[in-house]
């Protein structure tokens, strides 16, 4: 008795190590989920949070990059201490690769949460090799993306205070390249060139340039048709492999 705000809860937030967590949030509840008392850790740890007196009450403590912790205090005659272990933050490490396992380095690797809110946005290091620190446990989306291959995405579940490992696959997006030329084999400038795939739509069209040139990039692997306009306009169906290289020539009719 004789404390003016009733019977204090105090304490130290710290992690499992015993180290303290400065500027954590705390914030007492009675059983009925009722906002009672407010306050944040001072840079020792230290917390001290006024009660109304006997009864039962739950402590909720929270700090960025760390789990949150909920615990029950029962408030009798005299101060309660009551010492609180935020877990540490989880860790996400992994590898960008290719199918055949080939690291890809700078690629762009983000995490999003559930309500599609970036969480975090690094880049693949040489070895392709990524890592993500200061993360609250639960479900993400990792996703990866690079020029010339198409992006990729994938859940994942972080686990508190440790490392999780996923890896993370690229497919390499096809090229198809070729020239157009005319019928004595002289390459055709400003020739339309047009991409359809299987199901007959047009997934690109471009315009060569002055060696008759044509290149179109980060293809999926599946069949294609390629037209370029002419004297008549000649097609060519062909089969693009993924993360391949195609190279095809396109001869023109010539008309005199």
């Amino acid at each position: 008795a004789g404390y003016a705000g009733g019977i204090p809860v105090c304490g130290t937030v710290q992690h499992p190590d015993g180290t303290v967590v400065p500027r954590a949030a705390l914030t007492l509840i009675d059983v009925a989920g009722q906002q009672i008392g407010r306050g944040a850790s001072g840079e020792d740890g230290r917390y001290a949070l006024a009660t109304p007196g006997r009864g039962a009450y739950v402590l909720i403590a929270a700090a960025g990059g760390h789990q949150p912790q909920a615990v029950s205090v029962t408030v009798g005659e005299r101060p309660v201490e009551l010492d609180v272990v935020l877990g540490g933050a989880g860790r996400l490490a992994g590898t960008v690769v290719t199918a055949d396992g080939t690291p890809v380095r700078d690629a762009t690797v983000t995490l999003t949460n559930v309500h599609g809110e970036v969480v975090a946005a690094t880049r693949s290091g040489r070895e392709g090799g990524y890592v993500i620190t200061e993360l609250v446990a639960g479900e993400y989306t990792l996703a990866a993306s690079a020029p010339a291959f198409r992006p990729a995405a994938l859940p994942v579940t972080v686990q508190a205070a440790r490392e999780t490992r996923q890896d993370i696959e690229l497919a390499g997006g096809a090229v198809l390249r070729g020239t157009v030329r005319a019928g004595g084999g002289r390459p055709v400038e400003d020739a339309r060139v047009t991409l359809l795939d299987a199901a007959g739509n047009v997934v690109d069209t471009m315009t060569t340039g002055a060696d008759g040139t044509f290149r179109f990039v980060d293809l999926s692997s599946g069949e294609y048709t390629v037209i370029a306009a002419g004297y008549p306009p000649v097609a060519t169906v062909l089969q693009v492999a993924g993360g391949g290289r195609t190279e095809r020539d396109l001869q023109l009719g010539h008309e005199d």
